[in-house]
């Protein structure tokens, strides 16, 4: 038998995209900075990339694999009125293959200590679990969390009034990550008080019983008022005669204010951690709830509101437990803007990536009144945060290669020389720098290995004077137009030193080229062929029946 695994499949499952490793171009018009430092800690390097999120994660792959710690998505749910058009079936199956692209990047990306933080609800959430269990690894999958994002019941629902969101959780490497803590409440710390005015500070009474009946600490105990009692039945004390006595010596034994309650033993404050573990059921009243985020959203926008925010109080607790200040944090579903908000208030560095024009309408704007220190709602006044910082705005660039008006790929027009050599070195997995003092360094590999890239046709002895200028100790590849007088086989016997390839036909069969939109709405998708009339089914012979039922239900309840 062939080997067989379980997983989770769909209609097109085997379809991957070859995505171009796009360069990112800065609009420095969009960018924007504090006028000044408001603190040493002031991050500036933040990036807001205008595209398509799948292109845009690629364009990302080179420069942060391994380097963020937290990524916080908050992907269409696929509940769109849109998706009519397609049979379920194939609606689910496109829906499941674009998270699976966009996942797959997500786990390169995340550092071995990073995590994974996906907010999703009833209608995808469990087929995300396993196709996230799938990329990442059942064994890394942390929890999930249970977000209130009402506070109310809906009067009109049919069913179950819907009250919550999930927020799937994953570790690149569960033995490397790390979940934080949160830091106790007012009213958690509230509970210790100094009924006694014990110089050791605020306590709080604590059980002195075990549920189990140990001989050798069932004793009776003589209280302050004289009165004896002994541990109830099926019980005992939990420590022994010795060592209750040196507790009570050394008022570590609390027996009421008129000595006769029940012994309990007395905690202090002082002598337990200022934090406690996240349960995994967030209460709208800890973390905010959808009426909240609007609200934040009008205080900022006022009626120009964004469709689906969520409140900063939700994202905070998120990156408090799954990261540290200076941390990276990515949001690929950029939305409003809330993670780089939150992020950039809590000292840590951001990406984010949207292609909406809310881009420009809504995170823009927002981020400005972030930096500038306007903003005071959200989590403002938690973080103490006063402004600072800054970020630069990206797009991605145009596809390198096109077709020109006789079907001939050729390099897109709009590409300028350095466009073209940073698109080359990305594409052949070069760090794009170029030196100041030698003309033919463009990017290099490692110490001895660079990359030269010219748009002229370079002859033998051109060739032979750039081999001895880079010399024995080094290697260079070289990106031309062409090259006269030799063959590249050839060249490789000439000079060991130099690598020779030729533009364009050294990346056409790299990737999917001039493919622009690898959008995640479903309505953005072509219209799926509708199937052919089925033939009239022949009929029956009487008292046969069919081996199988006349339709099979399949994994998302419809009909085969």
């Amino acid at each position: 038998m062939s080997r067989q695994k379980l997983e989770l499949t769909w209609i097109g499952k085997d379809k991957r995209p070859r995505l171009e490793p796009r360069i990112l171009l800065e609009d420095p018009a969009k960018s924007f900075h504090a006028r000044h430092r408001v603190t040493d800690s002031d991050l500036f390097d933040n990036r807001l990339i205008f595209g398509d999120n799948l292109l845009a994660l690629k364009a990302l792959e080179q420069e942060f694999t391994g380097k963020v710690k937290c990524v916080f998505i908050d992907p269409p749910y696929n509940t769109g009125s849109a998706l009519f058009n397609y049979e379920d079936g194939l609606e689910h199956s496109i829906w499941l293959g674009l998270m699976r692209d966009r996942l797959e990047i997500i786990r390169q990306l995340l550092s071995e200590d990073g995590s994974l933080w996906i907010t999703i609800d009833d209608n995808e959430g469990h087929y995300l679990k396993v196709l996230c269990d799938e990329i990442f690894g059942r064994a890394n999958f942390i929890s999930t969390v249970i977000w209130q994002k009402k506070y109310a019941p809906k009067s009109d629902s049919k069913h179950f009034s819907n009250s919550h969101d999930f927020i799937l959780v994953f570790a690149k490497n569960l033995t490397k990550f790390n979940l934080g803590r949160l830091p106790k409440t007012e009213k958690q710390t509230g509970r210790y008080v100094n009924k006694d005015n014990d110089p050791r500070g605020p306590w709080k009474p604590s059980d002195v019983l075990r549920n189990e009946a140990r001989e050798y600490a069932i004793f009776p105990i003589k209280l302050p008022s004289g009165r004896i009692v002994l541990p109830p039945p099926g019980t005992s004390w939990r420590f022994t005669k010795e060592k209750f006595s040196e507790l009570i010596a050394d008022n570590r034994i609390w027996f009421g204010i008129n000595g006769d309650a029940k012994p309990a033993y007395k905690r202090f404050i002082s002598e337990v951690t200022d934090t406690i573990p996240s349960t995994t059921i967030w209460n709208y009243n800890e973390v905010g709830h959808n009426d909240e985020s609007k609200k934040e959203m009008r205080s900022l926008f006022g009626d120009n509101l964004f469709g689906t925010p969520k409140p900063e109080r939700l994202i905070e607790r998120a990156l408090t437990l799954a990261s540290n200040p200076g941390d990276l944090i990515l949001d690929s579903f950029a939305g409003s803007g809330t993670t780089g908000a939150v992020a950039h208030k809590m000292g840590r560095r951001w990406i984010m990536v949207e292609l909406g024009e809310h881009c420009h309408t809504h995170i823009i704007p927002r981020l400005k009144k972030v930096i500038s220190g306007e903003d005071k709602g959200g989590v403002s006044e938690a973080t103490g945060w006063q402004g600072g910082g800054g970020f630069r705005y990206y797009r991605l660039a145009p596809s390198l290669i096109i077709d020109d008006r006789w079907g001939n790929p050729v390099i897109n027009p709009e590409y300028n020389g350095a466009m073209l050599t940073e698109a080359l070195a990305k594409l052949e997995g070069f760090t794009y720098a170029p030196s100041e003092t030698h003309w033919w360094q463009h990017g290099h590999s490692s110490e001895r290995d660079f990359l030269y890239v010219t748009t002229q046709n370079l002859s033998v002895a051109q060739l032979q004077a750039l081999a001895e200028e880079v010399g024995p100790q080094r290697s260079l590849l070289v990106c031309c137009a062409a090259f006269h007088g030799i063959s590249a086989e050839t060249a490789g016997e000439h000079w060991p030193n130099l690598t020779l390839k030729k533009i364009p036909k050294m990346v056409l069969a790299r990737c999917e080229w001039g493919h622009d939109d690898y959008s995640l709405n479903i309505a953005n998708l072509p219209m799926a062929t509708p199937d052919p009339e089925p033939a009239p089914a022949s009929p029956r012979k009487p008292g046969k029946t069919s081996a199988l039922p006349a339709t099979t239900p399949d994994l998302f309840g419809d009909d085969a």
